[in-house]
């Protein structure tokens, strides 16, 4: 599986360098400017900033989904600038889990076909292996009882639990997270916040999450905050904040 496969000593598991992304037009819109910062293993960073200030736009870049206009990202040392879009969709597909606010599940298929999905599309894994893998994958998450359940039939919490068990199927180091807690109302919200911070703790997985809720932010183990598409702080959290 992709997420093992070892990394070269001291290489970064995601760099961004200098990355930039202006929107064209007749006034001409920078989403990003001049962002660079390195993601190691096992580390748990939010992304925060005021509304407008880019997160979301670096999210996209950080992940493959856009190209930046200036700058580029690394991923294990790789650099992806120049490379055709089938070859940046098999990294996603190989080496990034994304888990957005809302959890974009196939209403018509259950928990476990939609944990499935990338492992089908990945064909790393026989058909068997792959139901037993996702099967193993929500009963990690609590869902045990729920993997023949649809979409409509689980809560709000159980549909995001479900949509990280999927971001982990095909077992990436890096998971980038826009969001994932933004529909959610608390208790909902604390379930999803630890299924991610035991991703990170008994898997040495990476995780990005975009939020704006600062106090999730302040439990990750690092802040990244911007202003204006700009890095305006970059700071690791000490225990006692977390805490």
């Amino acid at each position: 599986m992709a997420g093992d496969r070892p990394l070269v000593q001291g290489t970064p598991l995601l760099e961004a360098r200098g990355l930039t992304r202006i929107l064209p037009g007749v006034v001409p819109v920078t989403l990003v400017q001049n962002v660079s910062f390195t993601i190691g293993c096992g580390e748990f960073v939010a992304i925060t900033g005021p509304s407008g200030s880019g997160k979301s736009s670096l999210l996209y870049l950080l992940g493959l989904l856009d190209r930046p206009t200036a700058g580029e990202v690394l991923i294990h040392g790789k650099a992806t600038h120049t490379l055709p879009k089938k070859d940046l969709a098999r990294i996603r597909l190989e080496q990034i889990g994304f888990v957005f606010q809302f959890h974009f599940l196939l209403p018509e298929f259950s928990a476990r076909d939609n944990v499935m999905i990338p492992m089908q599309r990945l064909g790393a894994l026989t058909p068997k292996q792959q139901k037993t893998r996702a099967t193993d994958l929500l009963k990690n998450f609590g869902l045990a009882d729920y993997v023949d359940r649809l979409p409509a039939e689980l809560s709000g919490g159980q549909r995001q639990r479900v949509a990280v068990a999927r971001a982990l199927a095909n077992a990436p180091r890096l998971i980038l997270a826009d969001e994932p807690t933004g529909s959610l109302d608390s208790r909902a919200t604390e379930q999803v916040f630890d299924t991610l911070q035991s991703i990170v703790t008994e898997t040495g997985t990476s995780i990005v999450a975009v939020t704006h809720d600062m106090d999730l932010a302040s439990r990750m183990q690092r802040r990244i905050h911007l202003v204006d598409g700009a890095i305006d702080t970059d700071q690791i959290l000490p225990p006692s904040v977390r805490d």
